[in-house]
């Protein structure tokens, strides 16, 4: 089964609804299967005396609060109608995360068809059982949680109203960008094997290699952020995907899939014609006469391998040539 495939614009778009439009079409041309925004109303999301997170003040005015930034990045209701609009006519799906119930609610009133629960929100209670609630498959962001606290929230989704098997994981780290000895990627296992859920990996880090390398593990959902340019002002962009790179990644990752196969080891019809040029048989090392025993001494083997295998030499040797043998010629019985 393919993996799923999840464009993150989140907030790239700087609060600007041409740059929305734009991003949903680079998603798109890159092959995603979803591009993803972020849904949030800045006075239910953050105090306005909250600080910034590092990453966010590294990346931008280190004056302007939390609140000040998540407000200029939010996007109204009619953008994200008009957000919809235009994945259905380019035919990529629309997805975004939503911060708060109001928000989720709105999501669902436009038909959003999965929910996505950020990192940030996997300890609060409330809004677990309010996404478990609308009946919609769920994607649950995992960074920085404890395994008990990934366990704690899907406890709470079920008894919410969302079976287990509705549930994907995503394994993440949340720093942006995230450095590799900080990825752990064999946690994402870890979750599927302890909780018995749907895994998959949200990728902070820099470049294409370690989303790949998830669905070589088995990841079964990919979130990666891209952005238009990474030298553009804001949080997220820096840490994000330009899109030749996104469509990198997206090549990479289908093709790892071919290559991943159906698992039964046996020789493909590529190899075939190999498999007589590379392999050998057992000829005679020397002239032989016919009826001389074919000691071990008078035989070898050698390519090609359209004669009898090297495997039945113990068959071979002590048995009486049926005619002569030239030295090279291959072996009859």
């Amino acid at each position: 089964m393919k993996a799923i495939i999840i464009a993150e614009a989140g907030v790239n778009h700087n609060g600007d609804q041409a740059t929305a439009l734009r991003l949903v079409a680079a998603a798109k041309s890159a092959g995603a299967d979803y591009v993803k925004f972020q849904t949030f109303n800045a006075d239910s999301l953050v105090t306005k005396s909250a600080a910034k997170a590092a990453y966010q003040m590294e990346a931008t005015s280190k004056i302007e609060s939390q609140y000040e930034m998540l407000r200029r990045l939010e996007l109204s209701q009619d953008a994200h109608e008009l957000l919809v609009k235009e994945c259905q006519r380019l035919g990529i799906g629309f997805l975004s995360t939503a911060f708060d119930e109001a928000s989720l609610d709105f999501l669902v009133s436009i038909g959003v068809s999965q929910v996505k629960i950020p990192s940030g929100e996997i300890t609060n209670l409330p809004f677990l059982r309010h996404a478990a609630r609308t009946g919609l498959p769920i994607i649950l962001s995992t960074g920085m949680s404890t395994i008990g606290e990934v366990e704690s929230a899907i406890d709470v989704l079920t008894r919410s109203g969302t079976p287990r098997d509705r549930v994907t994981v995503l394994h993440c780290t949340s720093q942006y960008p995230a450095p590799m000895a900080a990825v752990n990627l064999n946690a994402m296992n870890a979750i599927r094997c302890a909780l018995k859920v749907r895994v998959g990996y949200s990728d902070h880090t820099l470049g294409t290699e370690v989303a790949i390398a998830a669905v070589a593990l088995g990841a079964q959902v990919i979130e990666k952020h891209f952005t238009l340019d990474r030298g553009l002002p804001g949080p997220d962009h820096q840490a994000s995907l330009e899109p030749d790179e996104l469509k990198a990644m997206v090549s990479g990752i289908r093709n790892v899939e071919v290559a991943l196969g159906d698992g039964v080891k046996r020789p493909v019809e590529i190899e075939y014609q190999n498999r007589s040029a590379i392999r050998r048989s057992i000829v005679a090392s020397r002239v032989i006469r016919k009826g001389e025993v074919l000691s071990s001494s008078a035989l070898t083997v050698k390519r090609p391998g359209v004669g009898i295998s090297p495997m039945e030499w113990d068959d071979v040797v002590g048995r009486l040539a049926r005619r002569d043998f030239d030295k090279d010629e291959l072996i009859e019985l």
